[in-house]
């Protein structure tokens, strides 16, 4: 399959740059250009977010149940091309094509349940003090919104943002990935075909520095909503809270995953152990901190290394193919620092370590033990298929280090007590806490973190209150 130029989205109509500007787009398995991105400089902005003004008024009276129709419209269309889109987002962004297929047809599920959602945004009559005064409470779309997304799921995180923006009423930008802009391309056509009108979706990529400070400050955006790292996270909130801006923030995360002394071992290895590889570890809510009971920490930490020495890695497209590249050189880069920074601080590389060839950003899945505190790998994200195991001698040392560091996105844990699971449910600083299971961030249910891992949902009900103004209306009657 050929990969395809993409364009920006604005007003309705597919459009090159003013001026023509483009950027290269590159496979990571193989490191060659594949094809060319529009590259948006300040008056397509400003022609988006004009257009997602008139967008928005006319969206936004648009009754909720025909707002819902669309949006069913868009995830038939997404479960119907999912095959297309998934090669494109294998050839930009790596991972093998069935975790590709995945991504695609759960973007579907996210658009139909709040497509269904949308219809119950409920205000409600309060009971008045006076009986000649009606007392009312709505809730009524906030208006433009300018979403930030990134590489690593360019899909899955964009369909969520757009998702509850559409719901409630709102217009919106995308501001999608450079790195992969195709697939992201084909959800918002998703929605285009579906009928939803010219305006309320904008799609623009760029300079991230340059599209975020002219649409942050916009006086025509409403709502932020921005998914990638921490650091960058603080800054655009930070800019957002000048122009008293709503944001909702889903930043890093540090996923601790630890393993009673009871732990079904085979359990963890089959749920937690997998997922620290999907997508080559580049997700947000990985397992990437393993704190094991020094009861089973030996023979998980053996077996451990053995099923990731296994992993057949390589290109996405080709069949067997269960891990493929990073994303970028930087991530390659990175990994091999961390690597060289565990080992020089004494921790034992059980598997991997290295680079994979010399073609493409290939990284073999790593395991590591012994990892002291100070390692990089245990202070910082990872982002990558590197895993780090530590032994503890009590659960209160494993909470107590779990919740060591500013993160609070994701965490997991394995045991068959009702003691040791009440106690973490209490105790773990987490938004999100799986227990003897891998993660299930269905659409139903709230997804974000804590601490410096951000703050609001992007899923459950809770998502669609970031996109909602909450209005006091009193009527007297006399």
């Amino acid at each position: 399959m050929t990969y395809p130029n993409t364009q920006l989205f604005i007003n309705g109509q597919w459009c090159d740059a003013e001026g023509g500007r483009t950027l290269p787009v590159f496979n990571p398995a193989t490191g060659t250009e594949i094809g060319r991105l529009a590259h948006a400089g300040i008056p397509d902005l400003e022609r988006a977010a004009q257009a997602a003004q008139k967008g928005f008024e006319l969206w936004r009276d648009t009754p909720a149940n025909e707002r819902s129709a669309i949006l069913r419209k868009a995830a038939a269309l997404m479960r119907e091309r999912a095959p297309h889109i998934a090669d494109l987002l294998t050839q930009e962004q790596g991972k093998p094509l069935g975790e590709a297929k995945v991504e695609v047809v759960s973007a579907a599920d996210i658009i139909e349940w709040f497509a269904e959602e949308g219809r119950r945004v409920y205000g409600r009559i309060v009971p008045p003090r006076n009986i000649h005064v009606q007392q009312q409470v709505l809730k009524q779309a906030v208006g433009p919104v300018a979403a930030f997304t990134p590489w690593n799921f360019p899909i899955n995180q964009a369909v969520r943002k757009m998702s509850a923006a559409l719901a409630t009423g709102c217009s919106i930008i995308v501001k999608a990935p450079e790195e992969t802009p195709a697939a992201p391309a084909e959800l918002i056509r998703a929605f285009h075909d579906a009928g939803v009108p010219a305006g309320v979706i904008g799609l623009v990529y760029g300079t991230p520095a340059e599209i975020s400070n002219y649409l942050i400050a916009h006086p025509l955006i409403r709502k932020i909503t921005f998914t990638g790292s921490t650091p960058v996270g603080k800054q655009l909130a930070a800019l957002a809270g000048q122009h008293m801006k709503r944001v909702t923030m889903e930043l890093g995360g540090h996923a601790p995953v630890i393993l009673a002394e009871d732990a079904d071992i085979a359990l963890a290895l089959k749920t937690a152990g997998a997922a620290k590889f999907r997508n080559a570890g580049q997700v947000c809510i990985a397992p990437t901190r393993f704190l094991v009971h020094h009861a089973i920490a030996d023979e998980f930490a053996e077996r451990f290394a053995a099923q990731a020495q296994a992993l057949q890695v390589g290109d996405g497209l080709t069949a067997g193919t269960q891990m493929g590249p990073l994303a970028n050189e930087r991530r390659l880069a990175a990994m091999q620092s961390i690597v060289q920074d565990a080992r020089a601080k004494g921790a034992k590389v059980l598997t991997g370590g290295e680079r994979i060839g010399t073609q493409g950003n290939f990284f073999a899945p790593t395991v590591l033990s012994h990892v002291p505190l100070d390692a990089d790998v245990v202070v910082n994200e990872p982002f990558g298929p590197i895993a780090a195991i530590r032994s503890f001698e009590k659960i209160e040392d494993a909470i107590a280090e779990a919740n060591r560091l500013p993160f609070g996105l994701a965490g997991y844990a394995f045991t068959n007590s009702m003691k040791t699971m009440h106690l973490l449910n209490q105790r773990l600083d987490v938004g999100m806490l799986w227990v003897n299971q891998p993660a299930a961030p269905w659409p139903e249910l709230p997804f974000g973190g804590m601490k410096d891992s951000g703050y609001g949902s992007e899923g459950g009900p809770e998502a669609l209150e970031a996109y909602l103004h909450t209005k006091t209306v009193s009527i007297f009657n006399a």
